[in-house]
């Protein structure tokens, strides 16, 4: 195996990206090339390999956020159990910021809520028994990857009779939103790079409808330069050979087949739902929804005032997650909306397609400058 230096290493990298361009060029025109995943994004920004790669191959980013993806009518509800119902509200931290129709977590607590930010759903755990009097809601926000630790919670607090934790459902799974975006005609996307985590816990298996159903083809790779490229060359010479299959190469964490252990947590207590995904809408059996057996630990089911979602005005983030346009279109991009002060949602969080591009390609987009 190689030592992991090796995934950084220069002259790999130079190699990977000439045999890329070659594979790329051959098919004279641009290769459009979709990664699904925040932490790629940043890998593919910090590494400047966007640049690199034009004009050959030309890759944009899909809704591989998932605190980007959530909607803002979820922040609304949260926000409405803590002030009509006094609940407390544990989240992670890339949720604190992001705007609501009205304010966020952020300004929630600093107006007198009891928002809490943890670092695991046996955080919240602990908050649920310390404050047997009050309702405990953990914001449960993301992929496949937190879907079961959030499970394993949920079967611990039934395991203690802690009666008092809930969750407010908003886990979202990938295979779904990666078909509306293939079947998307105006997008024409050439291949898919696939998340390296999300795999771990599905298989790379679970992603062989790209090819079957839509004819395009589809790698998981890691999040070294080296990974990245690897994936792009091979999605090049996948279409230059005029085929489509799921090549897995992130082998030294992903197999086929996935994490069965995780994924029967998971089945244990959760079942498919329609989702709705910012920026593509509601998307069928795209969310995790608790069991009826554990609808008691459901906060969606609580009754409060929700008010009528509103996006934040002038905001492309919904555009920017489904690859329609790149952040820089967005009018409010490093104007009104940065980091230190963010506007939309792929903005606010660690994996966000704006943070990608405002902290690594600034200096790319103003020809040199920072």
């Amino acid at each position: 195996m190689m030592e992991e230096a090796g995934y950084r290493d220069p002259r790999a990298v130079a190699a990977l990206l000439r045999a890329a361009k070659a594979e790329a060029a051959s098919l004279h025109r641009p290769l459009v090339l979709m990664e699904v995943c925040g932490t790629h994004t940043h890998a593919i920004a910090e590494a400047g390999l966007r640049g690199k790669l034009a004009p050959e191959i030309r890759l944009v980013s899909g809704p591989g956020c998932p605190v980007c993806v959530t909607p803002v009518g979820y922040l609304d509800r949260a926000e409405a159990l803590a002030r009509q119902r006094n609940a407390v509200l544990c989240t992670f931290g890339d949720l604190f910021r992001v705007p609501s129709s009205t304010g966020s977590l952020e300004r929630l607590k600093a107006e007198g809520g009891d928002v809490r930010i943890v670092y695991s759903p046996r955080d919240a755990l602990r908050v649920a028994s310390e404050n047997p009097g009050r309702e405990v809601v953990f914001l449960a926000v993301g992929f496949e990857t937190t879907a079961p630790t959030i499970a394993a919670a949920l079967v611990e607090a039934e395991g203690a009779g802690l009666s008092n934790f809930m969750i407010l459902p908003g886990n979202k799974t990938v295979p779904m939103p990666l078909r509306v975006l293939a079947g998307d005609p105006a997008l024409r996307l050439d291949g898919f790079l696939l998340p390296g985590h999300v795999s771990v816990v599905t298989g790379s298996e679970a992603f062989s409808f790209l090819a079957s159903d839509y004819g395009i083809p589809s790698a998981v790779v890691g999040f070294a330069p080296t990974d990245v490229l690897a994936g792009v060359a091979d999605l090049a010479a996948q279409r230059r050979g005029g085929r489509a299959g799921v090549s897995n190469l992130y082998g030294r964490a992903v197999t086929p087949q996935g994490n069965a252990v995780a994924r029967a947590a998971m089945d244990r207590v959760f079942r498919p739902e329609s989702s709705d995904w910012r920026g593509l809408g509601p998307i069928p059996e795209s969310g995790l929804l608790l069991r009826e057996s554990l609808a008691h630990r459901d906060a969606s089911r609580l009754e409060v005032d929700v008010p009528v979602p509103e996006e934040p005005a002038g905001c492309l983030c919904g555009e920017v997650l489904k690859g329609a346009v790149e952040p820089p279109a967005c009018p409010l991009f490093g104007t009104a909306c940065t980091p230190d002060l963010p506007v939309g949602a792929c903005m606010v969080s660690s994996e966000g397609t704006c943070a990608a591009y405002y902290r690594h390609e600034r200096w790319r987009l103003a020809g040199g400058a920072a």
